[in-house]
């Protein structure tokens, strides 16, 4: 039987629930340019991240901003701390966002370089600082971290993740901005669903996001994977790359979403409240499928 057999297009994904229904998306500037309308693919209100490569020039960050702000989406630029120079350089950038995109939400978290630039190295920093409140920032996301994180916890442990995650939730406990945890893209539900037990048991009740990869080819997720740091659920992958007849199948969340469906249904507790959506494969491979989860959403959008 000749292995071009296995070529043929994956089934289409089963209806979605309402972890896809309102799933979030991220982009980067390079990415976005890309895209001749966000409207003509995604559902209108859809949350859109901005995220901030170290060295992206914030003119570039704003001006996609704007640009997708415009076409009628929510829009959240990340800020990294380790690459804000200063207080001031934050105020700034908060100050542009405001100023030319209307920008009114942030996804704040550490970033991806080992050193900082400056005096943060820590979302907690960038919070502390009092700007967003401030400013009035209407809603403030930070990471969540399923799978452990040894940026953070380099002995491959949990403490201080698990002190962090303490601390947020002090946090939106005085802040008058919606919050929530989102995580970093994963590949199997079961951690996620046993982290979400247990912040809930510690009596952290803010809302999960969880992130997913969206369609992609098995050695981009795999290369992706490997660079962000992704934890146990890599196995999943490695586990699919030797079976030939899904190495040649292009990958796409639906198992996972379907899992984490299941479960935010069973456990309502959980607060797995809806997916953010990490476009390894492209934008609009994210948006035709969650588009195909969710018809009537794509209608409504066009």
């Amino acid at each position: 039987m000749s292995l071009l057999t296995f070529r043929r297009a994956a089934p289409a994904p089963a209806m979605g629930g309402a972890l896809t229904a309102q799933a979030s998306i991220e982009v980067m500037p390079r990415t976005a340019a890309k895209v001749d309308s966000f409207a003509a693919i995604l559902p209108a209100g859809t949350r859109v991240y901005i995220a901030h490569i170290d060295g992206t020039p914030i003119e570039e960050m704003v001006e996609t901003a704007a640009r997708i702000a415009a076409e009628g989406f929510a829009v959240m630029p990340h800020f990294p701390a380790r690459s804000i120079e200063s207080r001031a350089q934050l105020s700034d950038w908060i100050a542009r966002y405001q100023g030319e995109a209307d920008v009114r939400e942030a996804l704040v978290l550490a970033g991806g370089i080992a050193s900082p630039r400056g005096e943060f190295h820590s979302s907690m920093q960038l919070l502390e600082t009092g700007l967003f409140d401030a400013s009035g920032f209407t809603r403030l996301h930070v990471a969540g971290h399923p799978e452990g994180n040894r940026d953070i916890d380099p002995d491959g442990g949990d403490a201080v993740v698990r002190d962090a995650v303490r601390w947020k939730q002090d946090f939106a406990n005085r802040t008058d901005a919606q919050m929530a945890l989102v995580t970093q893209f994963v590949f199997d539900a079961a951690p996620v669903i046993d982290w979400a037990r247990t912040i809930r048991a510690a009596g952290i009740d803010l809302p999960v996001h969880v992130g997913l990869a969206g369609p992609a080819k098995l050695q981009t997720l795999i290369k992706y994977a490997m660079a962000c740091g992704v934890g146990p659920s890599l196995k999943v992958l490695q586990k699919r790359a030797m079976d030939v007849s899904k190495l040649l199948v292009p990958y796409a969340p639906d198992e996972i979403a379907a899992e984490l469906e299941r479960a935010r249904m069973a456990e309502p507790t959980l607060g797995l409240e809806q997916a953010h959506l990490f476009p390894l494969g492209g934008i609009k491979a994210s948006a035709e499928w969650l588009a195909a989860r969710h018809p009537a959403q794509r209608v409504a959008a066009n």
